[in-house]
């Protein structure tokens, strides 16, 4: 993740280095305090909290178990990603499952073991989506079957039981489902006939079925016309056919975006119509509409809506206008991509789960404002040259890190060989300056010096 601006002095010319094509960005998920995606050559990118191993980068020192900015774990194959609390899910194209993580409750399907920081196959085929709710996972395979594991102390396998947890895969509905979505710790699913049925966890009424007892088989909750579900900590969302928006559970931050803070245990309609696609958080909920504008409401504590505020709100409110594809929402984060396959992040980013560089450790402890992480933005550049021979850079870095000031002559010299002339570590969102004042940079007037700012 380099970004890269070169500038040459006397005369002074700007201009941006070519670059290779960058990668998209074509799948997102989002965990507890971490963040997980895919590019277009099927490459599996990580960043943010790893204390139980959930990026699955073998990092085992309790000293580095978080990251701020993306790494590569899979270099190619992997068609999709859920995120837990703290574990991870990975789907290849061969239809084989992996996971990594936490795995006190089983919810790797990886049998006793307690925990993992490396990819670990949990099924060798037949997979086709996967889940991750707080600590249990649901997987459909290719049959339409419903499969899940990890804790059940609330009944959300609904294999019939409260039995604390399962550490294998174990098949819960025969076959004819087609959507899956795991909440904090309740399910939902949605069949072929566009039946919606729910289980687990419903002291809020998350489930929807008038009642706020917890349920360990499924149970029908909507007869038909039912296109797409979402889960969050507590809450639950669904579209129709029509477009409509449909929400219940709890509620005491507006996530259901209902106009109150009342909790709903049945479902009620948020949006009449025009929305195509959901997604729940721990406290909060995002909308697409048909213009590809991006919609939230809920708690807004660490600027997860991305409102450019920290309020909560109990209404949907619109964050970004138009262009957004794809949505994901965390414990305290978001993630969305655009058309052109860049990633956006907001909110929480004590754990660089944002991947944007930096860890914002005082508060806010991250940003209410989406800023773009893929591909990296470049740096603005403001050139104070105060004479030939006092020369003054300054550079708003839109990441954290290191960056250097290289200085050559020559620009068919290969860049390894450029001199770093300065050198600046920047971990703090407020203060995101490179800055340096090179003195006798130029010592001829006829002379041509040449400069990068690169990030490393």
């Amino acid at each position: 993740m380099k970004f890269i601006l070169k500038f040459s002095l006397i005369p002074l010319l700007l201009h941006t280095l070519t670059s290779h094509a960058t990668l998209t960005v074509t799948n997102i998920a989002a965990g507890g305090a971490y963040s997980l995606f895919l590019k277009s050559d099927g490459s599996l990118w990580v960043v943010g909290a790893n204390n139980s191993g959930q990026l699955g980068d073998g990092s085992t020192n309790p000293g580095t178990y978080k990251t701020n900015k993306p790494e590569n774990i899979v270099a190619s194959g992997v068609m999709a990603t859920a995120a837990g609390i703290s574990h991870s899910l990975f789907l290849k194209s061969d239809g084989s499952l992996w996971a990594m993580g936490d795995n006190s409750s089983g919810q790797l399907g990886a049998g006793p073991i307690n925990k993992t920081n490396r990819p670990q196959q949990i099924v060798f085929s037949g997979v086709t989506t996967i889940t991750a709710g707080q600590d249990h996972s649901l997987f459909l395979k290719s049959d339409s079957s419903l499969w899940g594991m990890g804790e059940n102390n609330f009944g959300q396998l609904g294999d019939g039981t409260f039995r604390y947890s399962t550490n294998r895969p174990e098949q819960i509905v025969t076959g004819a489902v087609m959507a899956i979505a795991a909440g904090g710790a309740h399910s939902l699913f949605l069949k072929s006939d566009g039946s919606l049925w729910a289980m687990g966890y419903n002291a809020y009424g998350q489930l929807g079925d008038g009642t706020t007892n917890n349920v360990n088989q499924p149970e029908q909750i909507v007869a038909s016309g039912v296109t797409a579900i979402a889960a969050g900590q507590l809450h639950s969302l669904f579209l129709k056919s029509d477009g409509s928006l449909w929400a219940m559970g709890y509620n005491a931050y507006g996530q259901l975006g209902d106009g109150t803070t009342n909790n709903v245990n049945q479902p009620e309609q948020i949006v009449a119509s025009g929305v195509t696609t959901i997604a729940g958080g721990g406290l909060h909920s995002l909308f697409l509409e048909s213009d590809g504008s991006l919609w939230a409401m809920g708690y807004n504590a660490w600027g997860q809506l991305g409102s450019g505020t920290y309020y909560n709100t109990n209404k949907p409110e619109q964050v970004v206008a138009s262009g957004v594809t794809t949505i994901a929402a965390a414990v305290s984060h978001t993630l969305f991509l655009k058309s052109d396959g860049s990633l956006w992040a907001t909110g929480y980013n004590y754990y660089g789960e944002l991947g944007d560089g930096f860890i914002d450790n005082g508060s806010p402890f991250g940003t209410s404002t989406p800023e773009q992480i893929i591909p990296s933005p470049s740096q603005a550049l403001l050139d104070s040259r105060a004479s030939k021979t006092n020369l003054q850079f300054t550079a708003t870095c839109g990441f954290g890190g290191t960056f250097y000031l290289l200085a050559g002559t020559n620009l068919t010299q290969p860049l390894s060989q450029w001199t770093p002339v300065a050198t600046n570590i920047i971990n703090n969102r407020t203060n995101n300056l490179f800055s340096a004042t090179l003195t006798n940079a130029v010592n001829s007037s006829n002379a041509q010096q040449f400069y990068i700012i690169r990030s490393q």
